[in-house]
């Protein structure tokens, strides 16, 4: 059978002050009267069934996605101890998935992404699980539209085949780290490139070979928490193995160095939703360039993001700035300074803050 795995881990502290340890970014209503998670979900609902989708988080997350959509059941919600990176958190939900169904297939996928061409992501999510059952490790590509510094890309080889599901499979040359820009618009140019999306097709059985074969030492762990999930035990054991795995990506960790890796690209609207700009260029602007939500005033400013909170928010000559107001924080800064957000969240960690956090 086939799954899907939604990643839902993280606080997503660049989207501070509004997301937050208690309240992850997928649970936000950023740019839609839903929130990023339950549009995940309903963008899966033709190709799996509630019972087919699965979800990982830390405990705190866990509930308050549960609340959000409540069809999905109760254990279908994985919970990480920590935060250990996407290796051991996919290596964790393979485990379970090969504890109940061993030919089982999975999707896997985020929940702080935007897809525009809903019917477009799910033909290329039904091609990638044709593909996936020849053991191939597939991921979606992204065909791109500019030269973007803010993605990975991903070196198309020569063509798998013929066409599957009306789109073409290449073999992955290699993975290439988000670059500068004149390597961007080189690769571009080249035109056998496509931003790496994050988003993972296989078997079950392929990516847990492919744990065994490059990463041992997370395989022998997963090992002996899939031995007690069907017990008593599985808590007690999960606990005690967790901390001591390291963190690590899926990309590091297993697709570099994988053999049989073949990327799909797929045209369609898509964006990783990061930071305040990115979210930006998906809300409507005014005749300025300015976007707003809740109670905005904005005179003479051009260019700026403004996030009303509980009260009026007023600005005068607001000029490419990011304004967020919550109750018990607000944010200022320069469009160009978004990158600093994560660096404010650590010091106010560290300055013992963590009410703020």
């Amino acid at each position: 059978m086939n799954y899907a795995l939604i990643m839902a881990g993280g606080a997503g502290t660049r989207l501070w002050p509004l997301s937050r340890e208690h309240l992850p970014k997928p649970a936000l209503r950023l740019y839609s009267d839903q929130s990023m998670f339950q549009i995940a979900v309903e963008r899966l609902a033709p190709l799996f069934s509630p019972e087919q989708i699965l979800v990982i988080a830390g405990e705190e997350h866990a509930g308050v996605l549960a609340e959000q959509v409540r069809n999905i059941p109760p254990e279908n919600f994985i919970i990480e101890p920590q935060g250990r990176g996407t290796a051991p958190a996919i290596g964790l939900a393979a485990i379970h998935l090969a504890a109940r169904d061993p030919n089982a297939s999975m999707a896997v996928l985020t929940a702080d992404h935007h897809i525009g061409h809903t019917q477009v992501f799910r033909s290329a999510i039904a091609a990638a699980l044709d593909i996936a059952q020849n053991d191939y490790l597939v991921t979606l590509g992204i065909t791109p539209s500019w030269p973007s510094v803010e993605y990975g890309y991903i070196e198309q080889a020569e063509p798998l085949g013929g066409l599957v599901g009306g789109l073409k499979a290449y073999r992955a040359e290699r993975f290439v780290e988000k670059p500068n820009e004149a390597v961007a618009k080189q690769m571009l140019a080249l035109g056998n490139y496509c931003w790496n999306s994050g988003m993972f097709i296989w078997k079950v059985s392929a990516i847990l070979v492919e744990f065994r074969r490059q990463m041992p030492g997370l395989y022998d762990g997963l090992m002996r928490i899939g031995d007690e999930i069907k017990t008593g035990n599985y808590q007690q054991i999960l606990n005690a193995v967790w901390p001591l795995i390291p963190k690590q990506t899926i990309d590091y960790g297993i697709m570099e160095h994988a053999s049989r890796v073949v990327v799909v690209p797929v045209e369609m609207e898509w964006m990783d939703v990061g930071n305040w700009t990115s979210l930006k260029a998906l809300l409507a602007q005014d005749l300025n360039g300015n976007s707003t939500r809740g109670d905005v005033i904005l005179e003479n400013s051009r260019g700026s993001l403004v996030l009303g909170g509980t009260r009026l928010v007023a600005g005068i000559g607001l000029d490419d700035l990011i304004v967020v107001d919550t109750p018990d924080a607000l944010l200022i800064c320069r469009k160009n300074q978004v990158g600093e957000v994560r660096k404010l969240v650590a010091r106010l960690k560290e300055e013992g803050r963590a009410d703020l956090v």
